[in-house]
């Protein structure tokens, strides 16, 4: 039931009290300067109460942006590699629309934000990539989902109908033999103790550089030949095999690792914060006359040999930690003659050897 009273207020001018009250429903209130917009009111707020709309629509006149990516981290529970990529987006867009109300953004809202990323000069000199921009707007998009379907802030998510830019292919960059030969020789030259170890590692497993400096004495099962990963990208904890030189050089290494730190590889100047490895690679990377390589690239040699190495697109996934196989499915070329000795024995089993 609706109804609308006149009042005249102190100057003497009218004002009109709109009431919506639906059995099962808070009553709804509204006050307007002309009777024309008070039944406007009226009518849109009983439909948009029947349809379900309209306390979600309320709700998004409530909260801010910022709270939702608040509210949304502090459930998240990110890792700190996580953080690294989710915490890092988010926080920009905290800064860019916090403080925008959740029912003030808009399609063009975020289209703005979205191209505004993808024409700013990043720290190489160079324009954000759209691959990058699509993570920003994937880590954002998160935190709307939250907010319509569990939280009920808001009715849909501005992010659905966006145009989102097109992803770049996938880099491909491995050191070929010559390459990794002179890198590892400037490597064990360097003036820092551990960046051979690290580099070697990188190469054998695949970890993530913050995988690699997040890992703990506690982690290393030099016996058996393994490690132990508990926080990775995609939140779950991961195996990962030791073998050959690496497992040979941590052998070596962990005789004389430091006692007054659980990392394998302490900082010189905490014993609590990981090592920074940026300049002594920059420094080898120059001597070893390598370009165009930076060290997540290392992970790029690894599934690369891998993959010419016969390994499947699946058992390169597993090694990697990627949850699907499309992030792997730019290493397939290189995996072209396993695939033809497939077909090839599929053939001659079907066909025979004629």
């Amino acid at each position: 039931m609706a109804t609308i009273t006149e009042r005249i207020i102190s100057d003497g001018t009218k004002r009109y009290k709109a009431e919506v009250r639906l059995k099962g429903y808070p009553t709804q209130r509204a006050t307007f300067k002309r009777k024309t917009d008070a039944k406007k009111w009226v009518q849109d707020t009983e439909s948009s109460i029947r349809e379900g709309r309209h306390f979600k629509i309320a709700e998004a006149k409530k909260h801010t942006v910022a709270e939702m990516i608040d509210r949304y981290m502090n459930a998240a529970n990110l890792n700190k590699i996580q953080d690294e990529h989710i915490g890092l987006h988010l926080r920009r867009w905290k800064d860019e629309i916090g403080y925008l109300l959740l029912s003030d953004v808009t399609t063009d809202t975020i289209t703005q934000i979205k191209d505004k990323l993808l024409n700013e000069t990043v720290r190489t000199g160079k324009k954000r990539s759209p691959t990058t921009v699509l993570r920003y707007m994937a880590s954002l998009s998160t935190a709307f989902t939250s907010a319509v379907n569990d939280w009920k802030w808001l009715e849909d998510s501005p992010m659905r109908t966006i145009k989102k830019p097109r992803a770049a292919r996938g880099r491909v960059r491995f050191l070929d033999d010559g390459e990794r030969q002179r890198l590892l020789i400037a490597c064990q030259q360097s003036t820092n103790k551990q960046l051979y170890l690290c580099v070697i590692l990188s190469l054998s497993t695949g970890m993530r550089k913050g995988e690699l400096m997040g890992l703990s004495w506690a982690d290393v099962n030099l016996k058996d030949g393994y490690l132990i990963l508990h926080e990775t990208k995609n939140g779950e904890r991961r195996r990962v095999a030791l073998a050959g030189l690496a497992l040979d050089l941590l052998k070596d290494y962990a005789n004389v690792r430091r006692l007054d730190s659980q990392l394998l590889f302490p900082s010189n100047k905490s014993p609590t914060t990981p090592i920074d490895l940026r300049k002594p690679f920059k420094t080898a990377l120059k001597k070893a006359e390598v370009d165009d390589f930076h060290w997540h690239d290392l992970r790029h040699c690894t599934a690369s040999y891998l993959a010419m190495n016969g390994a499947s697109l699946a058992e390169i996934a597993e090694v990697l930690g990627h949850k699907t196989l499309s992030m792997v499915k730019r290493y397939s070329h290189l995996s072209d003659s396993h695939v033809s000795n497939v077909v090839a024995s599929m053939n001659e089993k079907i066909f025979g050897g004629a």
